[in-house]
């Protein structure tokens, strides 16, 4: 008797369903399973919780008579109804609670992970007598062993890296930068019907969402998130490189993709997205460094950060270097913009809340660097990430989150903490011109938060830093601040209130 293959809510593209090698039966029958404690264990942004729930939906209604879509409290009471003691496939989850539970299930067999381009037993081969796992060394590997943008076994342009072509700050006066806009998809019955789901599990108290979930942005079914990978490479690509680690207040997309929903997904497959960027570079239609950049976010940091989570092991998710233990205060849980005077942080908080998605600049420089500054709970912010954005899971947060934005592995990941006073926030950004506060100012009334933030961080990690190659000049300057006393007071002042 064929096995009934398991898709996961973000296992949703033809990849999942491919037979031969590692996959399920060819025209095996599929369950999916709608799990509602899934929602209860965590006050997820509602536009997640929707994209999530009509992605599934929308991956039914394509299989058609194929599949048992099953509604239950959890997923092994709807194992449980769709195939009783029968014989299942799936493969590898996304997460290790999950791969946990198909482990413990006697029917169950799990197939090969799908959806990424390098194999766990290739990374291991690669970490094997390292001292150190640097995203680079992996992403030149990556580059060579799939034949990434390279000529003759050389990265094509002779450099493996163009960052320092890929950081200009925005255009001056720049309001935006009149990209073509991004793929939005068009909501459908489907859609209608999660709304009205989410409205009644909300007003029966069952559960509890955070953040506004208006028109869906982000694509929900396989032909949706081909259009916008074709948008991008054909109109967007072209002018991603320069300007992708730039912020502007009126225009949130900039030239970024907006693929990372539908990669973790199941969507798109990232080789068909590398590829479609090389071809377009091959074609003349985008410069080397838009692609290169594209292609890193792709092939390097997205692999490596998926490779490392099952590498550092379940330990890592309590990895607390730095010691901080600080609750997240209630407007930053409840994304209140409206409480926050600080211009640049009420502006991506208002984005978040708006549309559950940021790009990675505003991610990691505001969100996450004020996050580390003020000394919140690395895992509570970890938790935080995953609930409040689209494309948040644990494979994606747990590293990003405690590797790279809270140095909470205390190096395992990256050279340095990324955090940083107003003066680099201005430099990328309109966002500081009608701010209340100056980034130049250290103390009183219009002193930058981030700026204060910054060297009340330093001092408190004097100890740990000065030793740190990247961040020793800087913590040596703590010892030309007058106004060092000051500054402590006033941040110790300030605690957990909205800037």
């Amino acid at each position: 008797m064929t096995a009934t293959h398991w898709l996961f809510g973000d296992q949703l593209g033809p990849a999942f369903l491919a037979a031969g090698a590692g996959g399920p039966s060819r025209d095996a029958p599929v369950v999916m399973i709608e799990s509602r404690a899934v929602f209860r264990r965590r006050r997820f942004h509602r536009a997640k919780a929707h994209l999530i729930l009509s992605a599934m939906r929308h991956r039914a209604a394509e299989l058609g008579d194929r599949v048992r879509y099953v509604r239950a409290e959890t997923y092994r009471e709807g194992l449980r109804q769709a195939v009783g003691d029968g014989r299942v496939t799936v493969h590898h989850p996304t997460s290790r609670a999950a791969l946990r539970l198909v482990r413990s299930l006697d029917n169950v067999t799990v197939l090969p992970p799908r959806g990424f381009l390098v194999r766990h037993e290739d990374f291991a081969a690669w970490t094997d007598g390292r001292s150190t796992l640097r995203m680079e060394t992996f992403y030149r590997r990556v580059r060579s062993d799939h034949d990434l943008l390279m000529e003759g076994g050389r990265p094509a342009g002779g450099t493996w890296n163009l960052d320092h072509e890929n950081r200009e700050p925005p255009p001056p006066g720049a309001r935006t930068l009149e990209s073509p806009a991004p793929y939005r998809p068009r909501e459908d019955a489907v859609d209608e019907e999660v709304r009205r789901d989410l409205d009644r599990w909300e007003r029966e108290g069952d559960v509890s969402f955070v953040g506004r979930d208006g028109p869906r942005l982000f694509p929900a079914d396989r032909r949706q998130a081909l259009a916008a990978l074709d948008r991008f490479l054909r109109h967007r690509l072209a002018e991603f490189g320069a300007y992708e680690d730039a912020m502007l207040a009126e225009d949130d997309t900039l030239s970024h993709s907006l693929l990372s929903s539908s990669l973790n997904l199941g969507l798109l497959d990232p080789a068909e997205c590398v590829e479609g960027a090389e071809a377009a570079w091959r074609a003349g239609r985008a410069p080397l460094n838009s692609v290169e950049g594209f292609v890193r976010q792709i092939a390097g940091w997205r692999e490596y950060v998926w490779q490392l989570y099952w590498h550092f092991g379940e330990g890592y998710r309590t990895s607390n270097a730095l010691g901080h233990t600080a609750a997240l205060p209630g407007w930053w849980d409840d994304l209140d913009a409206d409480a926050v005077s600080s211009h640049c942080l009420a502006t991506v908080l208002r984005q978040v809340r708006d549309t559950g998605w940021t790009h990675h600049i505003p991610r990691l420089m505001v969100l996450g660097s004020y996050a580390l500054q003020r000394g919140w709970d690395p895992a509570a912010v970890t938790d935080w990430f995953h609930r409040s954005f689209v494309d948040g899971y644990d494979w994606v947060m747990l590293p990003n989150v405690v590797g790279m934005s809270q140095y909470a592995d205390g190096g395992r990941m990256t050279t340095k903490p990324y955090t940083s006073g107003g003066a680099y926030i201005d430099r990328m950004s309109d966002l500081c011109g009608p701010c209340p506060y100056r980034p130049d100012r250290r103390v009183g009334e219009d002193a930058c938060p981030f700026t204060a933030g910054y060297w009340a961080f330093l001092h408190r990690h004097r100890g740990r830093l000065r030793h740190n190659a990247r961040i020793s000049r800087a913590v040596h300057g703590l010892d030309r601040l007058r106004d060092l006393p000051a500054l402590l007071e006033q941040e110790r002042e300030r605690g957990g209130q909205a800037p």
